[in-house]
């Protein structure tokens, strides 16, 4: 007759020591995919976020040396060379010589780039806004205080 069989035990797989969804690098990419979806929908004009991240400091600053902005919005050179590149093409920025340093020249928004930073403004709050809409108050709060020491 036949052998009896006895029933085999599953055997649970060890847990891994790396957990790719508990990763912060994976979560943050995550957030960004959702924020990014967000912007592109809501922004209201035709604007990458690199590219608002330029205008919107320039609102801030003034005039700056394109190095400068690049490191206040957290853009290689070549990125944010390719960002002023774009809006000046659009006619939102323009660059003169700096009266300081005749060797650097300083991006400043037209009249177009401020009057478009002013349209799009409001809708960039509204951005940040849903994007964090899932945290209440203090969490929004604890949450941007955190991030900030990770920077």
């Amino acid at each position: 007759m036949g052998r009896s069989v006895s029933p085999k035990r599953a055997v649970k797989p060890a847990r891994p020591s790396y957990i790719l969804d508990e990763q912060i690098g994976f979560i943050l990419r995550q957030v960004w995919q959702r924020h990014a979806t967000i912007f592109a929908r809501e922004i209201g004009i035709n604007l990458t976020p690199t590219q608002w991240a330029a205008v919107s400091k320039l609102v801030e600053t003034g005039p700056c040396s394109q190095n400068l902005l690049g490191r206040l919005t957290a853009m290689d050179v070549a990125t944010i060379k390719g960002v002023i590149d774009r809006l000046t093409a659009r006619g939102l920025t323009e660059t003169s010589p700096d009266p300081e340093d005749g060797r650097r020249l300083l991006v400043s928004l037209t009249r177009a780039g401020q009057q478009l930073a002013e349209k799009a403004a409001p809708n960039a709050l509204a951005i940040s806004r849903e994007t964090l809409a899932p945290l209440d108050a203090k969490e929004r709060e604890t949450l941007i205080a955190l991030l900030d020491r990770l920077r």
